[in-house]
Formats: structure tokens, C-alpha cells, sequence
């Protein structure tokens, strides 16, 4: 094959790698993109697009199933569903596929040269690339490494038969009957939330004494609560110690250090994940490293000239949105723009039920960062259209500095709360005080009305409470 020569060169099109892509083609800029598997990466191919489908489509089972046992309050009755999850998958599927094509599109309009295949580095402006056709040769001015993070797999739970990760859970065909789930944070409960809706006995298998421990406990509490409703056994302070001998099982150790063993059809390893630095020759690069890390600047930079770093690669939060945000900053920077990573806040939100959305500082954040701070609270089942929506479990709360009311952080849980992230990260990006948010007119009856009385409990005169 004849070589290629670029400006740029991206490795990976998981969301930073194909949005760095599209916007330095918009600039301009003779940009290549190298991507073994189909555009999108993880987020859009197994991740968080098709885990959010599934989780639309367990809602709705529970929905109706709630209905036909003849407890809905709102007075509505039905047949007993049933469920076709091959169906349900085939849906997700298409949903995805409407999206990664949409990729392709929107790359092949910005005229973008995808080439499809296995990159490794030769040396820092060298990539040489095993394609269908054969060995393809790339040189570049400029590489930007977005190659994502994988699936911690567990050495005593390999990956295969029985065990999965979050990838093979998103294309099961049935319901399993017995569904175990090692580790609850937010990939873990998702799921295992999403398959108790749609019929699993689930039980979750978490080391930390509670669900969730990234987030505060008060945060967390309505997600804990859902999950006993769903009849979801959690077993905190339990460590997940190998299959059972038959194979069809885990052998677990309780808080109380009893062994004991969980029949399970499917075993569900959400542990983590981990930067996918290997395989693609990094050994050919002198990188800087924080811990398994690729370490960058403020623009993105690595140790190495003309070599830059984007996405999970580069560490926590490893959220897609942070990858597309530094993806659309290193191409600008790319064309000459003048950009930096400045950025005060990046919300990040676990889809359980109900949801959870943080952006900012917390309280206990903010103080060890010698800030005197305080927090203001308002609840949902204060809010009309939360009641209207049978939505009353969970609140919104605001962490503003005490001596002048500038709003450092937002926390809140509750049914399609997800939808409020936006306007908490503008808050805290624009700046804005309690007197800010209280003074805006919040469209009312909506669930952003809890943001406005919460602002106004800070300031000492809630309306509703």
C-alpha cells in the first residue's frame, strides 16, 4: 500500500477521538482517523447509548407490569406483559447503528480519511496499521492518542460463559432468572436495576460498606431504597472470591467473613475500568505516566512534541463528554486557536432510580479546600410535577460559599433529574450566585423549580417549605 501522509492523525473514534477528528476537518486540517472497530468506541457501540436503551425498556416493563398487579394509583390496569428481549435488543441496536452511521457521515463530510484497522506507533509521527487489505503506513505532523479504557476483569472471574462484562450484558437475549452483579457503582446498579425491572433476581456483591461509595451517602439513599422495593439483594462489605465449583455460582465472603455461595446464570464484573494503553506499541513512545495514565497538560499535551492524549486514556472522570469536550479543544489547538483546559466543573450523572447528576464541589470537597461553604436543600416531594409524575423521592442541593453566595457545586437525585445537569454546570461555569438562580423565573410546573427553591433556602426565604 502507498503510504499516507496527514496533518493529523487520531487514534481511536470513541466520542474525543471522532469529535477531535470532525472539528479539525471543519478547520481545515488533512486529518486521519484510525479505528479498529466501528466509530463511536464504547460509549455509543457498548456503552452508554445502548445501556440507556435498555434502561428505557426495562422502565416501561415495570411500568406496566406495576400496572397489571393492580397497584398503580393512577387508576390504570392490564394484562400481565411479557418481553422479548431478542426484540428489545434488535431495537437497541438499530438505535446504535443510526448513530454510528451518523459518524461516519458527519467524518466523511468534514472529509476525514477513516482507515479501518489496528494501529500501532513506530515511533512518535509513525503508525503503521493492520488493515483488510494489508499493512497501511501513516505518517503524521501530529497524533492524538484516544484510545479509551476497557473492563477491569477480576483474574479469579475471567471474562467467558457465565461471567460478562457490561458489554456482553447489553446483548443478552433472555432474561436470566438468576442475575449477580459484582461491584455497585454506577455501571453495576444500572444494570443490575435495569434487569430487575425486567424480571431478574438480582443480588449486587459490593466490598465498601454501601452502594454508590463515590457519592455521599444522603445521595445515594433513594437509589437504595428503589433497589429493596425491586426486591434487589445488596450484600455490602461482601468480596466476590471465585466460581462456585460446579461453575454455576459465585463463592462469595459475607461481611461477617462466612463463605457462602450465589447460584447465578449470569455473573455481571463491573469493577472499573482501565485506560487501554496497551497493544498499540506505547513501548515505541516516551510518554510521562500517572499511574496507568497517560499524563497531559492543560492543552492536552504529553512529554512527547506534536503527541497528545484525550479521553479515559488521560484519567478520571472518565466520562464521554469530557473526551469530546478536550477532542473539539486539541483540534482548535491543532489549527492555531489559543485554547486551554479551563473548565470549572464537569457534571456526571449515574442513570439508576432514581437518577443522580453532581457538578462541582461538595461540601466536604470544598472544605478541605479551606472554603467555608454551606449547602441549601429543597425537596421533591415539595414539587408538583414531581408528585404528578409519581417522582417525590429525592431533592436538589446547592453548595454555595458562605461569604458571598457563588454557587461552588450542585447535587441532586430524582426521577429525570439527568435533564437538570446542563443548567447545573452552567451555573457553575458562568459563575453564578443564590441570587442569580433564585432571581431567574423557572418555567413552572417543572422539576427546575426545585433548583430556584433551593437557591432561595440559601438565601433564607424558601416559598414551599
Amino acid at each position: 500500500m502507498k503510504d499516507i501522509s496527514c496533518k493529523l492523525l487520531v487514534i481511536g473514534a470513541g466520542p474525543g477521538g471522532y469529535v477531535c477528528a470532525i472539528r479539525a476537518g471543519q478547520l481545515g486540517i488533512d486529518t486521519v482517523i484510525v479505528e479498529a472497530k466501528k466509530p463511536g468506541g464504547t460509549c455509543l457501540n457498548v456503552g452508554c447509548i445502548p445501556s440507556k436503551a435498555l434502561i428505557h425498556a426495562a422502565e416501561e416493563f415495570e411500568k406496566v407490569a406495576h400496572m397489571a398487579g393492580g397497584a398503580s394509583p393512577l387508576g390504570i390496569s392490564t394484562s400481565a406483559p411479557t418481553i422479548d428481549m431478542a426484540r428489545t435488543i434488535a431495537w437497541k441496536d438499530q438505535i446504535v447503528g443510526r448513530l454510528t452511521g451518523g459518524v461516519s457521515g458527519l467524518l466523511k463530510r468534514a472529509k476525514v480519511k477513516v482507515v479501518a484497522g489496528h494501529a500501532r506507533f513506530r515511533d512518535g509521527k509513525t503508525v503503521e496499521v493492520d488493515t483488510e487489505t494489508g499493512l497501511q503506513v501513516i505518517r503524521a505532523e501530529t497524533v492524538v492518542i484516544a484510545t479509551g479504557s476497557v473492563p477491569v476483569e477480576l483474574p479469579f472471574l475471567p471474562f467467558g460463559d457465565r461471567v460478562i462484562s457490561s458489554t456482553e450484558a447489553l446483548s443478552l437475549t433472555t432474561v436470566p432468572d438468576r442475575f449477580v452483579v459484582v461491584g455497585a457503582g454506577y455501571i453495576g446498579l444500572e444494570l443490575g436495576t435495569a434487569f430487575a425491572k425486567l424480571g431478574a433476581r438480582v443480588t449486587v456483591v459490593e466490598s465498601q460498606p454501601r452502594i454508590l461509595p463515590l457519592y455521599d451517602a444522603e445521595l445515594t439513599r433513594p437509589a437504595a431504597k428503589r433497589l429493596d422495593e425491586l426486591g434487589v439483594e445488596v450484600l455490602t462489605g461482601a468480596k466476590a472470591r471465585g466460581l462456585a465449583r460446579g461453575g454455576d455460582g459465585l463463592v462469595i465472603e459475607t461481611a461477617d467473613g462466612e463463605e457462602r455461595t450465589l447460584a447465578a446464570d449470569k455473573i455481571l464484573v463491573t469493577v472499573g475500568r482501565k485506560p487501554a494503553t496497551q497493544g498499540w506499541g506505547i513501548e515505541e513512545l516516551v510518554l510521562d505516566m500517572h499511574g496507568p495514565f497517560i499524563s497531559v497538560g492543560d492543552r492536552c499535551q504529553t512529554s512527547m512534541r506534536g503527541v497528545y492524549a484525550i479521553g479515559d486514556v488521560t484519567g478520571e472522570p472518565m466520562l464521554a463528554h469530557r473526551a469530546m469536550a478536550q477532542g473539539e479543544m486539541v483540534a482548535e489547538i491543532v489549527a492555531g486557536h489559543k485554547r486551554a483546559w479551563d473548565k470549572r466543573c464537569i457534571p456526571a450523572v449515574c442513570f439508576t432510580d432514581p437518577e443522580i447528576v453532581t457538578a462541582g464541589l461538595s461540601l466536604d470537597e470544598a472544605k478541605r479546600q479551606g472554603v467555608e461553604a454551606r449547602t441549601a436543600q429543597f425537596p421533591f416531594s415539595a414539587n408538583g410535577r414531581a408528585m404528578s409524575k409519581l417522582g417525590e423521592q429525592g431533592f436538589v442541593r446547592v453548595v454555595f460559599r458562605a461569604d458571598n453566595n457563588l454557587v461552588l457545586g450542585i447535587q441532586a437525585t430524582g426521577q429525570g433529574i439527568s435533564e437538570l445537569s446542563a443548567a447545573f454546570a452552567l451555573a457553575i461555569e458562568m459563575g453564578a450566585r443564590l441570587e442569580d438562580i433564585a432571581g431567574t423565573i423557572h418555567a413552572h410546573p417543572t422539576l427546575s423549580e426545585a433548583f430556584q427553591e433551593a437557591a432561595l433556602k440559601g438565601l433564607g426565604h424558601a416559598l414551599h417549605i
